[in-house]
């Protein structure tokens, strides 16, 4: 059996990317935090091929305990694929920034990153097999104003996952990051979507499928030689 792990695997992308790795064979674990009911209607969509692994993964802590659990009652398994999805955004202008917000942000986004995929990675390079992908966003290329505290959390992603594609490559491991755009989910709830997509040459917010058919792509045997990459997924808003 082959076993991925989707951070934030609940909803909106996380639960597209989940549907789209049971496509490719792959045992699920869906990662969720609170919403068990999304989680158990995301293990529904992909006919129970998976389990739920409930953790924060802004608790350093936590993570460590469910991973290990996980891997004590599979000894002879390990997660070859992990999609490092779950983020929050607490938006405002700089000026008004409180340092919890800021700190939440970053304990989520990127310090989450460190943790889940510190976690999964021994085995991976033991196993001489694994896929890292990465939900970064626009927000971690480009920057986008009232959002300091995510874009410097999905740039530090981007940043980290370029420096150990390098660190990991010789054992057939692959750390790629995918930069959504403006999709439609719960993330992009209360933004203006007729305001917005006059400034995207496709005229339009994503749909999660889309996103999640290049997290399949990077996650498949095709995509062994392609690492430290960041593939847009923006409908030409940012090239």
């Amino acid at each position: 059996m082959k076993f991925a792990l989707v951070t934030g695997g609940s909803r909106g992308i996380g639960r597209a990317v989940c549907q789209k790795l049971y496509q490719m064979g792959y045992e699920v674990l869906i990662n969720y935090v609170s919403n068990e009911a999304a989680a158990l209607e995301t293990l529904d969509l992909i006919e129970g091929h998976g389990e739920l692994l409930k953790f924060d993964v802004g608790n350093p802590d936590a993570v460590k305990a469910a991973i290990e659990g996980w891997q004590a009652t599979h000894p002879e398994e390990y997660i070859e694929v992990l999609v490092n999805n779950a983020g929050i955004r607490k938006d405002n202008l700089l000026i008004w920034m409180e340092a919890d917000d800021w700190r939440k942000v970053l304990d989520t986004n990127l310090n989450g990153w460190y943790s889940v995929t510190r976690a999964v990675l021994q085995p991976m390079l033991l196993h001489k097999f694994g896929r890292i992908i990465n939900m970064a966003s626009l927000s971690g290329l480009k920057g986008l104003p009232g959002q300091t505290n995510y874009s410097a959390s999905k740039g530090g992603m981007i940043a980290a996952a370029k420096a150990l594609a390098q660190e990991v490559a010789r054992k057939k491991v692959t750390v790629n990051t995918v930069a959504p755009g403006f999709i439609k989910t719960d993330m992009v709830e209360g933004l203006d979507e007729a305001a917005l997509k006059k400034d995207i040459p496709a005229g339009r917010f994503g749909e999660p499928a889309e996103v999640a058919a290049v997290v399949g792509f990077l996650a498949s045997p095709e995509a062994s030689y392609v690492n430290g990459e960041v593939i847009s997924v923006n409908g030409g808003l940012y090239t």
